[in-house]
Parts: C-alpha cells; sequence; structure tokens
C-alpha cells in the first residue's frame, strides 16, 4: 500500500470538494493503492472556543458582502461539478476545529476516519451545524459507530489537545499553508481539490510502478 496523507479543515469547503472529487476516483478505482491518513490543519486556529458568526467573520475577512458573495457563488458552480450537496450559506457559525479534529484523530485508532470526516463535512456543509459542540461530536462519533459517551468524556478533558496543536504546528513549518493538500507515498504533494480525473491518472500510475 501507499501512504496518501491528507491535511484538511472541516470548516474548508475546498476540502469538502476535494474529498469528494477523491472518493469518487477511488470508487472507480477499488483496486487503489492509498492507505489514507487524515491530519489536522486549522484554518482559523486563533478562533475562539465558543466560535463567531460565520458570516460577519467572513465578510470582515474577504472584504466586505459583495466579495463573499462572489466566493460563495463560485464555490455553489464548483459543488455542483462535483456533485457535492453544499450550501456555503448553510452554517451560521464557524467553530474552533480543534475538537474536531481529535474526533477525527480518535477515529483514526478505531479505524472508522473516512467515515467520520465524511460525516463532519455532512454535517456542516449540508446540515448547517455547530462542529464546535461536544453534543454534535458526538452524535456524530455515535453515526459512525464509535462509543458516544467515551467521546464525551474524552472532549471534557484535554486529551491529544497539545498533540493535535504539534501536529498542525509541524505540517506548517513543513510548509503545508493551505488544505486541501495532499501528501502521496511521503514524497509527492499535490495541492487544491483536483478533480477526479487527476487522481484516477495518479492511480494508474502509481499501479504501473508497482
Amino acid at each position: 500500500m501507499i501512504r496518501l496523507d491528507i491535511f484538511s479543515d472541516p470548516v474548508c469547503p475546498w476540502c469538502f470538494i476535494g474529498k469528494a472529487n477523491l472518493d469518487r476516483a477511488l470508487a472507480a478505482a477499488p483496486d487503489h493503492p492509498f492507505a489514507i491518513q487524515w491530519h489536522p490543519f486549522q484554518l482559523n486556529p486563533d478562533m475562539p472556543p465558543e466560535g463567531m458568526d460565520k458570516r460577519a467573520y467572513l465578510e470582515a475577512k474577504m472584504g466586505g458582502k459583495d466579495r463573499l458573495a462572489a466566493v460563495h457563488e463560485r464555490l455553489r458552480e464548483v459543488a455542483r461539478t462535483a456533485g457535492v450537496a453544499l450550501d456555503p450559506d448553510k452554517p451560521k457559525r464557524i467553530p474552533n476545529t480543534l475538537d474536531a479534529h481529535r474526533l477525527i484523530h480518535w477515529a483514526g485508532i478505531e479505524g472508522r476516519q473516512m467515515a467520520v470526516v465524511s460525516a463532519l463535512f455532512s454535517a456542516y456543509w449540508t446540515g448547517g451545524r455547530d462542529i464546535g459542540q461536544h453534543e454534535v461530536l458526538a452524535d456524530i462519533a455515535d453515526a459512525c459507530g464509535m462509543d458516544r459517551a467515551a467521546t464525551l468524556r474524552l472532549l471534557a478533558s484535554d486529551a491529544d489537545a497539545d498533540d493535535l496543536r504539534a501536529r498542525d504546528a509541524d505540517a506548517r513549518e513543513k510548509g503545508v499553508n493551505a488544505v486541501p493538500t495532499f501528501l502521496i507515498a511521503q514524497q509527492y504533494v499535490v495541492s487544491g481539490a483536483q478533480p477526479p480525473e487527476v487522481w484516477a491518472q495518479v492511480i494508474d500510475e502509481l499501479k504501473a510502478q508497482e
């Protein structure tokens, strides 16, 4: 198997689209060589624990309502092409995603990372749920076959928080400055929400090398 390390953030819409494109390519090549692992990268590491109003935050960050509206329309267009049910206006808050990344980490230990990552994207971008809330994260864990009560106990503690922050910082030091970023075989970097055709070509080339 070939390692595919993915750096992403659940509140990144391009990460959602990028995963959907990758999923389509993997489904078309069930004998793909990838062993996938998800890694933390917080788009907004200084976000308060309680999060912020999404529209107000993004309008201030992007330079006003018109600029945000243009970005959202572009997102809708790309999402439609990718077949992704993404509504950029659905989420009302931007959460601090450290706890979501902790859940992804714990899901990896149980072999449930892909399911939890998918559920986080859907909960936020399709359902508009606040994935900074412990109860919401516990619901997602439960739906993916994890222990809900144990997840709540872990979320109430600082378990693995420092480790996740350190991994995020390490990724930045090694050159990850935007997401999604894909690291293939710990050597080759692919950035952005690449279409399924790109992934199909990558898979074919890797299989040929094997």
